[in-house]
């Protein structure tokens, strides 16, 4: 299956649920309020399974996660954690696990599209065994 070519600069356009979603994953209100309506600009460099992509925030910060399609690599969040994660490629888009959210990366229509969406996560409590 042919990879798509991602290889290029793009300005952050629009965001949809992005306070529900950065409150979701932990985001303090400071680094919420600084990526609200952030003109980041995304920086992609593609050499065939290899990826280097960096993220420019207003201020000169940088965010710069290296890796290559189908191994483990060190990868850093938005808020700066640092983690493991296998980035893959589904149909054409780029899939992260990220700590607790999935990220997607797509191109539609010449835009870099990314979604990240919340992984379910279930907790559930032993019970206490009750005598009759």
């Amino acid at each position: 299956h042919g990879n798509m070519a991602f290889a290029g600069k793009y300005e952050f356009e629009v965001d949809e649920n992005y306070d529900d979603f950065v409150t979701k994953i932990g985001l303090s209100s400071d680094k919420i309020e600084m990526g609200r309506n952030c003109k980041i600009v995304t920086e992609v460099v593609q050499n065939g399974n290899d990826f280097t992509w960096t993220q420019h925030f207003p201020g000169g910060r940088t965010t710069t996660n290296t890796f290559t399609i189908g191994k483990e690599a060190d990868m850093e969040t938005m808020g700066g954690k640092k983690f493991k994660a296998t980035v893959k490629m589904e149909d054409g888009k780029i899939v992260a696990d990220f700590p607790n959210y999935r990220h997607t990366a797509e191109l539609c229509g010449g835009k870099l599209v990314e979604v990240s969406s919340q992984i379910s996560r279930l907790a559930y409590k032993k019970q206490n065994k009750t005598k009759k």
